[in-house]
């Protein structure tokens, strides 16, 4: 059986006595790309906030590469290896898109040694294959305010690949683009799960069905079922709580 880089194991998080998280089991393999739908209110985002620490399970727990998270902060967490990226793009729009990068990829350097200190060959040349990466290279000196909103979703998504992040947490990250953006960003996250494992949060469904190869459905914080998009637009218990009785 594969490794699991990730498991949670009857995870409830109450909040006031509402569960937004109720005996939630879930896992993932290493190196695998796993898209979680459900609809509004099924703990989607909560779900991701006790991945990353942000909030503290009520009961049961989460295990990240086999160890136990329970009492670690967001950033021992993150250092751990986890990389989350939120809805909206949260880049330096004053910087261009290869200083953004130097400055996520230097993480344990200061800001100021990353402006304006000289970095290393084998450091620009990372740099430079991200941008190819994410597809910013003819863009890599212009200011991020500039970018569209689509290529600053990318250049997000690539400031958390160079921090080095054994897993990618990413929060919609098609919200608000065109169809032709969409489509870039979709052709990133293939390309990035062939060397990482990937949870997309998402609810556009065409999205969906140009990345996911597994697909989780969360329902009143527990999962309602899991298997291919074919499998789980199918399911009848997926099209009475979330899809109504759309057909293609």
């Amino acid at each position: 059986m594969p490794a699991k880089i990730l498991e949670t194991e009857n995870v409830t998080v109450s909040f006031d006595g509402f569960k937004a998280i109720n005996q939630l089991n879930f896992s993932l393999d290493v190196g695998e790309l796993r898209v979680v739908i459900g609809p509004n209110g099924a703990g989607k985002t909560t779900f991701l906030d006790v991945i990353t620490g942000k909030v503290q399970p009520t009961e049961g727990r989460v295990l990240f590469k086999g160890r136990n998270t329970k009492k670690l902060s967001e950033h021992q967490i993150a250092r751990l290896g986890i990389g989350r990226k939120f809805q909206t793009p949260r880049i330096y729009l004053n910087l261009s898109s290869r200083e953004n990068l130097e400055l996520s990829y230097n993480r344990n350097k200061n800001v100021f040694s990353t402006l304006f200190g000289k970095s290393s060959s084998s450091d620009r040349n990372q740099i430079a294959g991200l941008l190819e990466t994410i597809g910013l290279t003819a863009k890599a000196d212009i200011q991020a305010a500039l970018l569209s909103h689509g290529e600053k979703q990318r250049l997000e998504i690539g400031m958390l690949v160079a921090q080095s992040p054994d897993l990618l947490l990413v929060d919609e990250p098609v919200a608000g683009l065109t169809d032709e953006e969409t489509y870039n960003v979709g052709e990133l996250l293939l390309a990035l799960a062939e060397s990482h494992s990937i949870l997309v949060i998402e609810h556009d469904m065409e999205f969906v069905r140009q990345i996911a190869r597994k697909v989780t459905v969360l329902h009143q914080g527990s999962v309602l079922c899991e298997g291919t998009i074919e499998e789980v637009q199918n399911d009848p218990r997926v099209i009475e709580v979330y899809l109504g009785h759309q057909t293609d």
